[in-house]
């Protein structure tokens, strides 16, 4: 059921992006979307793209599980790209809808704002896809151990992010179950958008309710399992940066160098 939604899923392998710590991949995929903000037109974003092409080679994971971990996303950046359609100015009037116009510049950054947000959501899908989920909490609770010190629950934050992610897929399973079984009783969507949010709220409260059920499950199984937080707690295989993160680190050093010197020329 998980390959309909697969964000936020594993795909085992053992490329080098594998072997990385998972410090390293979480940084390096905040550094990258640091990077695509930073870009200015459409060559840097080409240096990203090809950057991110080969990332998706070099860890192996195959085009239809990359396209399936990204394509739930596309309406975010559908969403995002249309915005700025309309509020980009420059350039000549192409569309005049009443108020609202579409000028050239418009079109630039719709194209240049959509294909920005879809490398972002690549490079931080590749994070998860190459990432265990356990790992993902222990990276995130070891970059915020130091704020610790002033009372910031890191232990607990990480455990939220590792429980929200493993969720994300069984979340969509329990949607397409939750929608299939309201169909075989008889519900039907109405044609128009009235239609669509009667059918939303036919399959949100049954949706929700399952939710909660899960949430009270995994509560009851951490209680019987004399769950503490980070009390007492050890560690099989501690995280320790190596020399490939090392390596990875000069590799995006070089990068966010490449989008800049792109960005000067003529």
């Amino acid at each position: 059921m998980s390959g309909a939604f697969s964000f936020g899923s594993y795909y085992p392998g053992s490329g080098p992006l594998y072997r990385l710590d998972p410090r390293t991949k979480l940084l390096g995929g905040i550094a990258f979307m640091v990077i695509a903000l930073a870009a200015r037109d459409f060559a840097a974003l080409g240096v990203l793209a090809a950057s991110v092409v080969a990332l998706y080679l070099v860890s192996g994971v195959p085009a239809g599980r990359a396209a399936r971990s990204v394509a739930p996303l596309l309406a975010i950046v559908a969403v995002v790209s249309v915005l700025n359609l309309f509020t980009g100015q420059g350039g000549a009037v192409l569309v005049r809808l009443g108020p609202l116009a579409i000028s050239e510049g418009g079109v630039r950054l719709f194209a240049f704002t959509g294909l920005r947000t879809l490398l972002m959501m690549c490079a931080m899908s590749l994070v998860t896809l190459t990432t265990l989920t356990l790992d993902l909490t222990s990276a995130v609770e070891r970059l915020l151990a130091p704020l610790g010190r002033f009372g910031f629950p890191a232990h607990e934050v990480g455990m939220m992010l590792g429980i929200a992610l493993r969720f994300m897929p069984q979340l969509a399973a329990e949607l397409q179950t939750t929608y299939r079984a309201q169909v075989s009783r008889g519900a039907r969507a109405a044609a128009g958008p009235l239609g669509a949010v009667r059918m939303l709220s036919s399959v949100s409260v049954p949706l929700f309710a399952s939710i909660f059920r899960h949430a009270e499950t995994l509560s009851q199984a951490m209680d019987a399992r004399c769950y503490h937080g980070e009390q007492g707690r050890t560690r099989m295989h501690p995280l320790r940066f190596g020399a490939r993160d090392a390596v990875a680190a000069a590799l995006l050093v070089a990068l966010a160098a490449a989008v800049v010197l792109v960005g000067l020329l003529p």
